[in-house]
């Protein structure tokens, strides 16, 4: 397990091991122990690597069946990082990779459409050029990003903002959701190349009825433009702040609301029933 310390690793290797299996957690050399620890006392086996260094890497994925990955970051984690994952499952003769995609479908959005995922579309094209046996795990949007840091469902104002079209399906699944369903895949030697999830497929007005239920107050939505209008103020926030060394700047988070939006990245067909014993959490539930 590649990224074992953030909270999507932390949940699936908990998943793993309560399908006992046998988890190994990669973690940075300079990990502090506040972090390792909870894995430690869970049952996972911590191994601090360096991921630079292939002949150790290589080493620590020795008898491993599959390496989920859950490494977050730009182009050198995304692409560099898992590339040296990569090099390393595959000198290990590791079968299987979960790469660290957990996104809309990034394969049906044209390059330069979102910087985030164009770097997942550059290691897909990297691993899909090797033998080894990849499933990537694509979700949609994390539902519990609805609680704050979409700036959708604005409680204070009883208003659910968006661009574009109220009617447009999407896609949304919680983290703990995709932590499950990827710990179920990791064990599934069978698992296809793609595996799409949505804990709820909602619309904007479907938004608006959870948080109206959810919150015990009447919401209403506000449309504040077009999608050309999202897009010329993605254009311009990309301009003002750019903040190109964070992961999720304001306009990165803007493009995942223009791609779900234009209904482009709709997931389909649905692998849900796939693993019958996964219990989906709805919008209401986290808005709760």
């Amino acid at each position: 397990m590649a990224g074992a310390t953030g909270h999507l690793g932390t949940l699936i290797i908990k998943e793993l091991l309560a399908r006992h299996a046998h988890v190994k957690a990669l973690v940075r050399k300079d990990t502090p122990l506040t972090k390792t620890e909870p894995l430690e006392k869970a049952g996972a086996v911590v191994i601090p690597v360096d991921y630079k260094n292939t002949v150790t890497l290589t080493e620590a994925l020795r008898d491993t069946h599959c390496v989920v990955s859950a490494l977050s970051g730009l182009r050198d984690v995304i692409v560099d990082m898992q590339s040296d994952l990569l090099k390393a499952a595959l000198n290990a003769g590791v079968p299987r990779f979960i790469p660290s995609d957990y996104c809309i479908d990034y394969t049906l959005l044209p390059d330069g459409s979102n910087r985030n995922l164009d770097f997942r579309r550059e290691f897909s094209s990297v691993i899909d050029h090797t033998p080894i046996h990849t499933t990537s795990v694509l979700n949609g949007m994390f539902t519990d990003l609805l609680k704050g840091e979409a700036p959708l469902v604005l409680s204070s104002l009883n208003r659910v903002i968006y661009w574009g079209d109220a009617d447009q399906p999407m896609d949304f699944t919680t983290i703990a959701n995709t932590a499950a369903f990827t710990a179920a895949a990791a064990m599934d030697s069978q698992a296809p190349r793609f595996l799409r999830i949505a804990g709820e497929v909602a619309t904007i007005r479907d938004v608006q009825r959870a948080a109206s239920q959810a919150l015990g107050k009447e919401f209403g939505l506000f449309r504040v433009g077009g999608l050309g209008f999202l897009e010329t103020m993605i254009r311009i926030m990309r301009t003002i702040a750019p903040a190109r060394n964070k992961v999720f700047p304001p306009w990165q988070g803007m493009q995942y609301l223009h791609n779900m939006l234009s209904g482009l990245p709709k997931l389909e067909p649905l692998d849900n029933a796939r693993y019958p014993e996964i219990k989906w959490t709805k919008i209401r539930e986290v808005l709760s």
